[in-house]
């Protein structure tokens, strides 16, 4: 999936597509130039609009910061949801975590890259409540249905606290490396590895 598709499902329709624009070139000169060193100016000038028409949809940089953020987040959760719809066991829930995670960063490589760099700016700004009220939900799902499939060994998913770390700590560190070029390998390609590593570190 590219960037117009997450965008066109974020934000549908026709009287939608100059809101999708101004996100699409913003996404690029975050990922070119920084968060920080990115401008209103410098979007405007990817953009066939005005300063103006950008506030107006917007309100500020950061609004068009969190538009991208939580577009690129809510893909993310609803690929994840959709494959653990299919998992019988904790196990399998373990493995659809990792291969979902790597199988989205791969075929979105312009949104990982952007969601690992605007994190803790968005994190640091007005809209860090959203932020964390969304993580709260995110990871209060996704705790309650470990449990469902560890079906009554909470030990297995303790301390909970460290569980995502556990998990996706690992493969959002090669993640990391591949985006910035310093490994070369694809990061579906230790689909397996990853997720056998995360779940022998929940048995321990």
């Amino acid at each position: 999936m590219n960037q117009s598709n997450i965008l066109e499902n974020r934000f549908p329709g026709r009287r939608a597509a100059l809101k999708r624009e101004i996100l699409e070139q913003a996404l690029h000169c975050f990922n070119d130039l920084g968060v920080e060193a990115t401008t209103i100016d410098a979007i405007k000038a990817r953009c066939d609009t005005s300063v103006g028409a950008i506030y107006h949809h917007f309100g500020n940089k950061e609004g068009i910061l969190s538009a991208l953020f939580f577009a690129a987040m809510d893909d993310q959760r609803q690929q994840l949801e959709r494959e653990l719809a299919g998992a019988n066991n904790l196990r399998e829930a373990v493995f659809c975590i990792i291969e979902s995670y790597l199988d989205w960063v791969a075929a979105n490589r312009e949104w990982a890259r952007f969601l690992y760099q605007a994190r803790s700016p968005l994190a640091k700004g007005p809209f860090q409540q959203e932020l964390k009220d969304r993580n709260i939900q995110n990871y209060q799902k996704l705790k309650e249905q470990l449990i469902g499939l560890g079906k009554g060994d909470i030990k297995i998913v303790q301390p909970f606290e460290m569980l995502f770390s556990l998990i996706i700590g690992p493969s959002e560190n090669y993640c990391r490396a591949w985006l910035s070029g310093r490994v070369k390998t694809s990061p579906q390609e230790y689909r397996k590895e990853f997720a056998e590593s995360a779940w022998r570190s929940l048995k321990r």
